[in-house]
């Protein structure tokens, strides 16, 4: 049979994406409409319903209007086949077709507009920049040299303790917010500042207490007030999963004053852990023991991270702009539901980001469906499955895991959150960029501890980076910068890309490529929250559009040998370059381009 939908096509799906709920969506399939069709609809977790569509002219057609927020599953049946989601979202018909999702979320949900358009910057505080002295304090030491690589050897029982820092503190980072201007960037995402016994600070030793290798709370308000001078909005890492077992909260080896969990069944924090047999058998994150799991159901804890004074209120009171929720698949929908309201009541122009490495929309964790989208949870997540399929296609020069990945969040997540994803290459728990794609195996932490790339290796995966954050900045959602990721650093896993900001050693050409690609960002409105439309696309190329009523950039990306005659009317700007081009622009083998009619010098 011949039948056309595609749910991204709005001639077939009237809202592309996720449905606000009481709002009318309608649904069209093309083809000769001499048999019958039906919609084939379950909301998630109940029973399937069967819908007749109307004859219309060329095919058939219904009006879907959800009054409950949810997910939603369909297909249809035409003349008794069932038809599916195939290839980029179209229609297939096969024995087993996996279904279409519609996400429904509530009325009135919005993401803050000022983080739309924007360029995010992830800084590691102990590795980004020292200034002054930095005592360390009792049981850490303080690496000799800022060049020195980070410790990753285990100790003689078996653990690797973290306990080593080189200083980053966050006058450092306040010292440095010119280069930061000077790159475009708008957001800054701190990994935890907390006091906390290791240099990552995942481990929160006092969610009230700036942890004092970094600074104070002054050093914090000074950093914050330099910051909105600068138009740029702090974002501060919230780790309510787990504390450490040196904390205030379990206090396993007696460093706080007051009584804590490990110490006495009647201590107030008690509730907030789970002992299996007391005090020295306790649920933990991934069964690491010095990270006590908390109980994100006790309502002493739920009120002292999201009560009128709880930890949420008191930071962004202090002048944070949102929070990122460490391994947010971890927390409870009804504990994320209470970190928004929280969250929002105080600030609604707060951001409220999370930690999730797959397509959220529709993701199960502990056997359960979550709800990030509906409406009444996050903002955005970390954008996990763009990061590995932009990887995928600038090593192996195959656009079709990019053009899927792009299709599903397309069809998957509500435009709100599509404009504000956090759009990354590499992070803190990731190889650094040009480590992944320079592509070089290795088997064990001595090996990465020695292995870098070669000269020939380095330019090679400085030309992939170059293509990567090409996509990385210019498809919906908001960049983020690993930092370091710009000026050429290397790195394998935890600890190796964590290594200190390479002040010394920056590839000055790579920082020009990032530098111009903010500009070009921030110049145009386009990047913002327009439509993405593919223009072009085989399995080495793609070409993409993103277009207002004023301005229009079109993107493209060859991978391959064969060139491309790009074809409009009047004059356009190659943003890279600086040249223009009336009317034809060659798209060659193995380049990149932004073509816009809006110049930017």
């Amino acid at each position: 049979m011949d039948i056309y939908y595609d749910p991204l096509d709005p001639r077939c799906k009237s809202i592309t994406g996720a449905i606000q709920q009481n709002t009318v969506c309608v649904l069209t399939v093309f083809g000769k409409n001499d048999l019958p069709c039906e919609l084939i609809l379950q909301k998630d977790g109940e029973r399937e319903q069967t819908l007749p569509m109307r004859r219309v002219g060329g095919g058939w057609r219904c009006e879907l209007t959800f009054a409950e927020a949810g997910l939603y599953f369909y297909s249809f049946r035409i003349g008794g086949a069932v038809a599916g989601m195939g290839a980029l979202r179209r229609l297939t018909f096969l024995n087993t077709p996996q279904k279409w999702q519609i996400l429904v979320y509530r009325e009135g949900y919005k993401t803050p507009d000022w983080l739309k358009g924007g360029v995010m910057y992830q800084i590691f505080p102990d590795r980004f920049y020292k200034s002054g002295d930095v005592t360390v304090g009792r049981g850490k030491w303080l690496h000799k040299s800022w060049d020195e690589a980070p410790e990753y050897r285990a100790n003689a029982q078996g653990k690797v303790l973290n306990n080593d820092f080189f200083g980053g503190n966050l006058k450092g980072i306040r010292e440095k917010l010119g280069y930061l201007s000077s790159l475009g960037v708008t957001v800054l995402y701190l990994n935890p500042i907390f006091k906390a016994y290791s240099n990552h600070r995942y481990d929160t030793g006092d969610y009230m207490t700036i942890d004092p290798i970094l600074g104070t709370e002054e050093d914090l308000a000074a950093l914050l007030a330099d910051c909105k001078a600068r138009g740029i909005r702090v974002i501060l890492d919230g780790v309510f999963n787990h504390t450490g077992d040196d904390s205030l909260y379990f206090n396993k080896y007696g460093n706080y004053k007051e009584t804590g969990a490990y110490q006495s069944k009647d201590s107030k924090y008690y509730p907030w852990y789970t002992f299996r047999c007391f005090p020295d058998s306790y649920d933990s994150w991934w069964g690491i023991d010095v990270l006590p799991a908390i109980n994100e159901s006790c309502p002493s804890y739920i009120e002292f991270i999201t009560g009128e004074d709880g930890v949420l209120r008191h930071w962004l009171r202090a002048g944070v702009g949102g929070w990122r929720l460490d391994v947010a698949d971890e927390l409870p929908d009804e504990f994320v539901e209470k970190i928004r309201a929280a969250v929002k009541s105080e600030s609604s122009e707060a951001v409220l980001i999370g930690e999730v490495w797959e397509d959220a929309s529709n993701k199960i964790a502990y056997s359960n469906r979550r709800r990030y989208f509906q409406g009444n949870e996050l903002d955005s997540v970390m954008n996990y499955p763009l990061k590995n399929a932009i990887i995928h296609f600038v090593t192996t020069n195959d656009s079709s895991m990019l053009r899927e990945t792009i299709a599903m969040l397309r069809d998957n997540y509500p435009k709100a959150v599509q404009d504000s994803l956090m759009n990354i290459l590499g992070t803190h728990d990731t190889f650094r960029i040009l480590t992944a794609l320079g592509g070089v195996p290795v088997h064990s932490k001595e090996e990465m501890s020695r292995t870098h790339l070669n000269e020939q290796q380095y330019a090679d995966a400085k030309e992939k980076l170059k293509t990567a954050s090409l996509l990385q900045f210019t498809l919906f959602g908001v960049p983020c910068i690993y930092y370091g990721d710009e000026i050429g650093m290397e790195g394998y896993a935890d600890p190796f890309c964590r290594f200190p900001f390479a002040w010394n050693k920056m590839d000055e050409d790579l920082l020009r490529h990032y530098k111009k690609l903010s500009r070009i960002r921030n110049s145009l409105n386009v990047f913002k929250d327009s439509a993405y439309t593919e223009l072009y696309a085989d399995k080495n190329c793609i070409v993409f559009e993103r277009r207002t009523q004023s301005e229009v950039a079109v993107i493209g990306i060859n991978r391959g040998s064969n060139r491309f005659d790009l074809k409009y009317n009047g004059t356009l700007y190659e943003l890279l370059s600086g040249d223009t081009f009336k009317d034809k622009y060659t798209l060659l083998g193995n380049s990149i381009c932004i073509l816009s009619n809006k110049d930017v010098k």
